[in-house]
């Protein structure tokens, strides 16, 4: 019995160590402090956050009656019902949508009345990449199209548990190299090209944005992330601190925050299959330099605050144009509530100004250089 004992300590301790020395990233805490992150608001969200907080408690009491083999496929549903009273059909957001065909990958053209097919946007929607779906992201697809005047693709990649991590990140490049040459109306090269995601979606975005560049592909004119993942270990200290003042995330993750580095790294491993401070489930990790212009949203009290901070940090010390924009004692992704929330209008707003800047600077630089080669022929003549 004792050397059961021993031979399954010395497992476990094994177990422990390659964990601990192989799958663990490097410390990026110091990243999370400081920063030139601009602050919107007045230090006190608005009265309709109650609001929010009431339809968000009754999801969870729903979720907590429903057993635990079966909350999946009701996350999925209630998301795609238009999760806490959204409204997410077409009609009723004022938009058409198009199903088609991203490389392989199901997806939709989202267009509002005026939105120009060769302005693209391509949307990775959130739900921690177990739910979600272009249906689910049209709260946020509908809106950014109308207040920005792009046609947005809204992408269904595969989810876990059916598949791995891994698949997630395939399909994202597979519609990223498509979007490049089609558009709503048919194949023809993209004008302006962004691209957009929130939580889950947030950190597939960022990982396009590097392997984009990485691939020498056609370079994306900006990129925005809502509340995005950035470290797959988890090791955020708002990972820990701000459960109590995350609720639409602290319910659901309280007990897998609260557990060892170590084991937290191990589960990460095991649900993923794929190690968790790879560049591309942690975008953090990865080379930052050279990025195109980045707008990152986020709650100053969300659980995934430190994600969206150390992110910024790194990649403005490389050089990258990456900017941080919070709201104080918002709920997570909370621009999905914009029906309800003003500081969720004034994000989107922002977003849309964002592309627009972004658009005319594009402009700019491309004039620029077709009055040089005008100057140069000149000059030959």
């Amino acid at each position: 019995m004792l050397n059961v004992l021993l031979v399954v300590a010395l497992v476990v301790v094994t177990i422990w160590l390659i964990v601990r020395l192989f799958f663990r990233a490097a410390d990026h805490s110091a990243f999370a402090r400081g920063g030139l992150f601009r602050t919107h608001g007045d230090g006190k969200p608005s009265p309709e956050i109650a609001e929010i907080h009431r339809r968000i408690d009754a999801m969870a009491k729903e979720m907590q009656a429903i057993p635990l083999r079966e909350q999946t496929a009701a996350l999925r549903r209630m998301m795609d019902e238009g999760m806490l009273g959204a409204p997410i059909s077409a009609n009723e957001l004022g938009v058409e949508t198009l199903k088609t065909d991203a490389g392989g990958v199901p997806a939709e053209w989202v267009m509002a009345p005026g939105a120009d097919g060769d302005r693209r946007l391509l949307y990775i929607h959130g739900g921690g990449f177990y739910a979600g779906s272009a249906v689910s992201a049209r709260m946020l697809t509908a809106k950014l199209s109308a207040l920005a005047g792009v046609a947005v693709l809204a992408i269904d990649y595969r989810l876990m548990p059916e598949n791995r991590r891994m698949d997630s990140v395939t399909d994202c490049q597979r519609a990223y190299r498509w979007i490049i040459e089609n558009g709503p109306d048919g194949p023809g090269e993209a004008h302006q090209l962004f691209v957009a995601g929130d939580s889950a979606g947030g950190s597939l975005a960022l990982m396009l944005s590097a392997w984009a560049r990485d691939e020498d592909l056609r370079r994306m004119d900006g990129v925005i992330a809502f509340s995005p993942s950035t470290d797959s270990t988890l090791e955020g200290k708002s990972f820990r601190d701000n459960i109590d003042t995350d609720p639409l995330l602290g319910p659901s993750l309280r007990s897998f925050a609260r557990m060892p580095p170590t084991m937290k790294a191990l589960v990460a491993l095991t649900l993923g299959r794929i190690n968790p401070r790879n560049p591309l489930v942690s975008p953090l990790f990865g080379e930052l330099h050279d990025l195109p212009p980045t707008l990152i949203q986020a709650s100053d009290c969300e659980m995934l605050i430190d994600d969206a901070k150390r992110y910024v940090n790194k990649a403005v010390e490389q050089g990258s144009p990456v900017e941080l924009q919070t709201w104080p004692g918002m709920v997570h992704v909370f621009q999905m509530f914009w029906h309800v929330l003003p500081e969720a209008n004034e994000a989107l707003k922002n977003a849309a100004k964002f592309i627009k800047t972004v658009t005319k600077a594009g402009q700019r630089r491309v004039d620029k250089t077709a009055e040089d080669s005008a100057r140069k022929q000149r000059a030959i003549v």
